[in-house]
């Protein structure tokens, strides 16, 4: 067994036994123990929170118990800054530890659902964690290990997921602040519940705004086939000359521009400144960036193919070699 190996095996080993007496001791991790924690620390306190915070993010202890602390300990303002800045440092050390133990061999054998996460990360890039974040989907512990399996970038991961976990980290923060002030009877009670309440209200109606927004600018790929047929709609493939004809080929009477040329050409395309417009490549990532320069040139009915050729080929639909 080579040094590399070994490495991994030690850290593997190590993070299951430190998530067994995680999930053994799950009971003697409430408020009170970390307040205990945290009063000891003194001027530490706040950096002795954040390292909970993170420590309990990779071995899947519940979030939510330090972040109604956190509002509990430090008021909103702080006790956001802290609970958003554990939670990201925790959500990066899962990421980093799936990334070296295990993403070589899930890329070669990943399948189902954990491939069509990966394909939707290669994809999307930073904006499927934006969504992600903003719309609890997957269960927040396991999502920050399942990432790291992907091929995103890790500070593309970082950025997105520090600034899109702001409105619930203000929202829960809010609720652990509120919390606090009704058991000690402070002033202005009924205001700091009913802030937390309407913080709460558009955390929860987040899921519905950004699913309407990802549909926005997408087409799949039964309504391409169709639209295609009935030749109402202009298929732009944004791929380099060499992919349009490569490995997997190109749709029929799809017009080849890449995303890099689309600005000097963008002539080539002006008959068609009223038509409704495709846009297709491996997966959707350079099309978002082609949509979006045909959209500032007065295009206004473009459309993002979700999933691109990859998405195309695997529905077993024809292509041109």
């Amino acid at each position: 067994m080579n040094s590399k190996r070994l490495i991994r095996v030690v850290l593997l080993l190590g993070l299951v036994a430190g998530i067994g007496f995680a999930v053994i001791y799950r009971d003697r991790f409430d408020v009170t123990a970390l307040e205990a924690w945290i009063d000891d620390a003194g001027v530490l306190a706040p950096v002795v929170f954040m390292l909970i915070y993170a420590i309990a993010t990779v071995l899947f202890l519940p979030g939510s118990v330090i972040t109604l602390a956190g509002g509990a300990l430090f008021g909103p303002v702080f006790g956001t800054l802290y609970n958003l800045t554990g939670a990201t440092l925790g959500a990066a050390l899962a990421f980093l530890i799936s990334r070296y133990l295990a993403s070589d061999w899930v890329s070669a054998k990943a399948g189902g659902k954990v491939k069509q996460l990966i394909n939707g990360v290669e994809g999307e890039g930073w904006r499927f964690v934006a969504f992600v974040r903003l719309v609890p989907l997957f269960p927040f512990n396991l999502l920050n290990y399942a990432l790291g399996l992907t091929r995103i970038r890790f500070s593309h991961y970082l950025l997105a997921t520090y600034l899109f976990m702001l409105p619930g980290a203000i929202a829960y923060t809010w609720l652990g602040y509120a919390g606090r002030e009704a058991i000690s009877g402070g002033e202005g009670l009924i205001q700091k519940i009913m802030i937390a309440l309407a913080l709460l209200a558009v955390v929860a109606f987040l899921p519905r705004l950004i699913g309407n927004m990802r549909r926005g600018p997408t087409i799949d790929i039964t309504e391409l086939k169709q639209r295609l047929d009935e030749n109402k709609i202009l298929l732009l493939d944004v791929r380099t000359a060499d992919d349009f004809v490569g490995e997997q080929g190109h749709i029929e009477n799809a017009l080849n521009i890449a995303v890099e040329e689309l600005p000097e050409r963008i002539s080539e395309l002006t008959e068609h400144i009223e038509q409704p417009v495709a846009i297709i490549c491996r997966t959707d990532r350079r099309s978002a960036k082609a949509a979006l320069q045909l959209t500032e040139q007065g295009f206004h009915d473009v459309h993002v193919v979700r999933g691109g050729m990859t998405e195309w080929i695997k529905s077993d639909l024809p292509v041109v070699r």
